[in-house]
């Protein structure tokens, strides 16, 4: 496996940089919208098992197993496009959601927005 700086930023080897926990950080976007949808994390079990389904799976930390988005919902999110960052420590999930993504019923998790101090709406 190549892991010199050059290849990992621009060669063409996948070569995933987990954090000390075995942990990377995934953000899931609407592939249709645009919309942030959610972040969680990935480790390698959660990884693999995403890239052969097709289907986000993720590492859930308080659950400390792995975790397929909507396994008791059905809200899957079905992966299109898995985007990489420069060192490899970050992925952009880009997914059509079989519906809500948030467990509060919400489209995103990101509904609210900060402003003056004040957590507001966002309009959808």
């Amino acid at each position: 496996m190549a892991r010199d700086q050059k290849e990992i930023e621009q060669g063409t080897t996948f070569v995933p940089k987990f954090d000390p926990q075995g942990l990377l950080s995934a953000v899931v976007q609407d592939v249709a919208t645009d919309r942030i949808l959610m972040i969680a994390y990935m480790d390698r079990e959660a990884l693999d098992a995403t890239i052969s389904t097709g289907v986000a799976h993720f590492h859930s930390r308080s659950r400390g197993r792995l975790w397929k988005k909507g396994e008791s919902s059905g809200n899957i999110l079905n992966v299109e496009e898995v985007l990489v960052d420069c060192d490899q420590d970050a992925l952009v999930l880009r997914c059509r959601p079989a519906g809500p993504t948030c467990d509060t019923g919400k489209v995103s998790c990101f509904y609210r927005m900060l402003e003056d101090g004040i957590l507001r709406p966002v309009n959808s």
